[in-house]
């Protein structure tokens, strides 16, 4: 079952449900009963896009219609804006585009999630392969409606000594999820897979990822940081394997939660499979509300009370933003928090 397959045969039992383990929090059969006809062509979005101005190219994929390659030649490096827009007529449609970093190359990707129309149904499916030595960092931004059901799947095939770096930051949809899946080789590859989501209203966001270590010498590390206030709903699901004699493999994960409200919802699935010896795991999980001393203190300092909790939130999430490593990306990463907490950084 997955959207894509939905969308090809017009069934919306084809959906995924939560009779799947994976899809339990986010269940698409029980919330669609017909999906929307398929998207027309349409290549007149808005003319800027969230990273507008910040890259040296850009890419544009409108209602599934646009490139299906992007390619950085061994020893290149390109900077590239990558728009996924469902535009204002969108209906359900399916995007894939294939990425390829070459030997010792470097990718910075800028992608972006813009939905311009009401109750689309979408997927965008990316297939990257890290050749030796390539250098990926993904940002990726969501800026869907609130009424927008959109799913990005992106399976990654690291290779010896390459290294991703990607952020998700997540304002959510009405049904959102953003999935990445890695297939770890070791031999000195490192992956950082770092999220971010802001949620309000009855908004939901779902980041789940997968690291499959399959060598010797590899890394993973992964942040994830949440705040749902309102009936919002933020799910996260973190899956490391390390398969047998994958030895010496460094896989370490956390995810940290706020609920600003009493019908704000968290659920989180951290998960750790270990099937080989001489190694370095560890998980941790936290959810909870704001710290309540702090924000008396920061009270008792004349700072009013949702200044003071903006500031209290932007801390908690800012370790996020700040591992960004493009200076640019992370002016926007700010930005973005400032905007969905409620008060300039």
């Amino acid at each position: 079952m997955s959207v894509a397959r939905a969308i090809a045969l017009g069934d919306p039992t084809a959906l995924p449900s939560r009779r799947e383990e994976d899809w339990r929090w986010s269940d698409l059969r029980g919330l669609i009963r017909v999906l929307p006809p398929p998207s027309p062509p349409n290549l007149d979005p808005h003319p800027r896009g969230p990273f507008a101005g910040v890259a040296d190219e850009e890419i544009l994929i409108v209602n599934g219609r646009g490139p299906d390659r992007i390619d950085v030649a061994a020893g290149d490096r390109r900077f590239i804006a990558l728009r996924f827009v469902a535009a204002l007529d969108a209906g359900a449609h399916v995007a894939r585009i294939a990425i390829e970093v070459g030997v010792d190359a470097q990718l910075i990707l800028l992608e972006s999630y813009e939905g311009e129309g009401e109750r689309y149904v979408v997927e965008a499916d990316l297939t990257v392969t890290l050749r030796a030595g390539a250098r990926l960092e993904r940002i990726v931004l969501t800026h869907d409606s609130p009424e927008g059901v959109s799913v990005s799947i992106a399976k990654v095939r690291s290779g010896p000594a390459s290294r991703l770096a990607q952020t998700v930051l997540s304002g959510g949809a009405r049904r959102q999820r953003i999935e990445t899946r890695v297939d770890h080789p070791g031999s000195g590859a490192s992956v950082r897979l770092d999220g971010l989501y802001l949620l309000a209203d009855r908004r939901h966001s779902d980041i789940t990822t997968e690291v499959i270590h399959d060598g010797v010498d590899g890394a993973t590390v992964q942040l994830t940081k949440g705040v749902v206030r309102d009936q919002a709903r933020g799910v996260f699901q973190g899956r490391i394997i390390v398969r047998p004699g994958a030895d010496r493999t460094d896989a370490r994960m956390g995810h940290h939660a706020l609920v600003l409200s009493d019908r704000a919802e968290v659920d989180a699935k951290p998960e750790l499979e270990i099937y080989a010896d001489d190694v370095s795991c560890a998980h941790g999980n936290t959810v909870g509300a704001l710290d309540e001393e702090a924000l008396f203190y920061a009270e008792q300092r004349g700072i009013p009370e949702g200044e003071a909790r903006a500031m209290l939130t932007r801390a908690f999430v800012g370790e996020v933003v700040e591992r960004i490593e493009h200076d640019g990306a992370r002016e926007i990463a700010r930005a973005f928090v400032a905007e969905h907490v409620g008060a300039r950084p």
